[in-house]
């Protein structure tokens, strides 16, 4: 009986060793592996205590597809066969990206879209399609609400991560009403003679909607007096305030409520906060947006990580028995792309997926729905013919162009660089720009859809093909918050989505690898 078990233990240790050849065992094995998985998957319908949603700004699919291989290939492997964490989650799904007035729309009305549940026009945000853009009189009662405005009605915690300004346009739409994303301070709207009964998008941020808990991004200029000197660079910039100081504002709010509070400019600031004794953090590490990744701690004075930022804002959140709304924005994968600086979109795409392993890590699928997006992609492309683990941001190794000069393998459809020799040239660099197909001052945003990756509770309501403003209204129905507070009445069961009995599965695939070494 026992050499029996031995043998037993043997046949399936073997069955669960992959050869290291890619034949057809290999092949077959991955994919069976894959299908019983999903044969013995549940629907999670457990409610939502918790929700982090993580925007990927212009991280497209060839973004992803891109990145995964970098992912890869910084670990010494070929890099095709790498996963990005957020690719392991069990549901995806697919999002339509238009605008209501451009089949290629700008992050002010994507992110109006996923925020608020309702599509908007380009370039306004938090507002429904009404508004014009940078027409103020036509922002008048107009106003949409956010799932973070939602989610802090219902007493949950609420906080932003990004690593563009707190002004920008995906944090804005998330507590902004604004007939342009460009009125981020008071200077701009001076400079257009804005209606004064229109605020800019910092001024909301702190005299309406002070009740934030975690806000860490960059954009501090946006807040200081212009009486004041920006303390990293003891500089004052053209863009401060001529009203009050913003980040005074702040702490007097914080102060008056007695609340535990700290505004932080630095990482010592930063790395001193405790998330255990502060309920309200305010910290803004920019004059403008933050340090590219690969340059962070390149100043005197250092910033966070978007990683390290996740991890604090999730410690601080979490103390709310009633639950937390995150969101959290990889901003500068755009920015790398629209300079076709793909190397520097691919980096911030790799420090972006490490901030969804630690709220992976931090968190449970239980209690917890985890969505990763984007809020559209770009016109970037994976192309030729280089062979298996060929660098991806090198050139494509297997033939030249038909004019006898080398190109990459990542390329653009349009951009500020046009084709030229790379003999010699260092392509792996992150001041490499990649070529553009269209002359243009900076690359555009691209129009196809983008794919939306969940776990946790409901989860399964993002699979198949939606519009972008569904994500709102799922993340609301996962939470019980805004439209949906009845949901929370329905006692949570777990339904399977395929196969019932897990005995018969397990069977079935001791069945299959036994049968694959008669």
């Amino acid at each position: 009986m026992n050499y029996l078990k031995i043998c037993v233990c043997l046949l399936w240790l073997l069955c669960c060793i992959r050869t290291t050849k890619q034949d057809a065992e290999f092949w077959n094995s991955m994919a069976q592996e894959d299908l019983q998985k999903l044969l013995q998957k549940q629907w999670n319908t457990n409610i939502a205590k918790n929700i982090i949603l993580f925007v990927g700004d212009g991280m497209g699919i060839p973004t992803i597809t891109a990145a995964r291989i970098y992912k890869g290939q910084q670990q010494n492997k070929t890099g095709e066969e790498s996963k990005l964490v957020f690719e392991e989650f069990p549901e995806i799904g697919l999002i339509k990206t238009y605008s209501v007035n451009e089949q290629v729309p700008d992050s002010a009305g994507t992110a109006t879209a996923f925020l608020c549940g309702v599509k908007a026009k380009s370039g306004v945000l938090g507002l429904d399609d009404r508004a014009d853009e940078a027409n103020c009189t036509t922002s008048v009662g107009k106003e949409v609400d956010s799932i973070l405005r939602m989610s802090k009605k219902k007493g949950k915690s609420v906080g932003i991560v990004t690593t563009t300004r707190l002004t920008h346009a995906t944090p804005g739409a998330a507590y902004a009403h604004s007939a342009s994303r460009t009125w981020e301070g008071s200077y701009d709207m001076e400079q257009e003679m804005v209606d004064p009964q229109c605020t800019d998008i910092a001024y909301q941020l702190v005299m309406n909607n002070s009740d934030i808990n975690v806000l860490m991004g960059g954009g501090r200029r946006f807040f200081l007096s212009e009486n004041k000197t920006d303390p990293e660079s003891n500089f004052t910039f053209r863009h401060q305030r001529k009203d009050l100081d913003l980040v005074d504002e702040w702490l007097r709010v914080k102060e008056e409520e007695n609340a535990s509070h700290s505004y932080v400019w630095n990482n010592a600031g930063f790395n001193a906060i405790d998330p255990e004794t502060t309920d309200y953090m305010l910290g803004l590490f920019e004059p403008s947006h933050m340090q590219y990744e690969f340059e962070r701690d390149q100043g005197p004075f250092g910033e966070p990580s978007l990683a390290e930022m996740t991890r604090k804002a999730i410690e601080i959140l979490r103390k709310n028995d009633k639950g937390f709304f995150l969101l959290v924005e990889g901003g500068r994968i755009d920015h790398g792309h629209h300079a076709t600086r793909a190397a520097i979109a691919l980096s911030e795409t790799a420090m972006f997926d490490s901030a969804v392993q630690v709220a992976k890590e931090m968190t449970n699928d239980e209690d917890t729905l985890i969505v990763v997006t984007a809020d559209h992609s770009h016109a970037f492309m994976i192309a030729g013919y280089p062979s298996r683990g060929n660098d991806i941001l090198g050139t494509v190794d297997s033939a030249p162009g038909d004019d006898g000069m080398p190109y990459t393998t990542l390329n653009y459809g349009n951009g500020p660089e046009q084709r030229r020799n790379l003999t010699g040239v260092d392509t792996t660099s992150f001041s490499f720009q990649q070529s553009g197909v269209v002359p243009m001052s900076s690359e555009t945003h691209a129009g196809e859809d983008v794919p939306v990756y969940a776990t946790g509770p409901m989860a399964h309501l993002l699979v198949g093909t939606h519009e972008q403003n569904y994500i709102a209204h799922v993340l609301a129905y996962a939470s019980c918050v805004g439209p949906y507070p009845g949901r929370c009445d329905v006692t949570p069961s777990a339904t399977h989505s395929g196969a019932s009995n897990t005995v018969i599965s397990f069977l079935l695939l001791f069945l299959s690898c036994f049968l694959c070494f008669l």
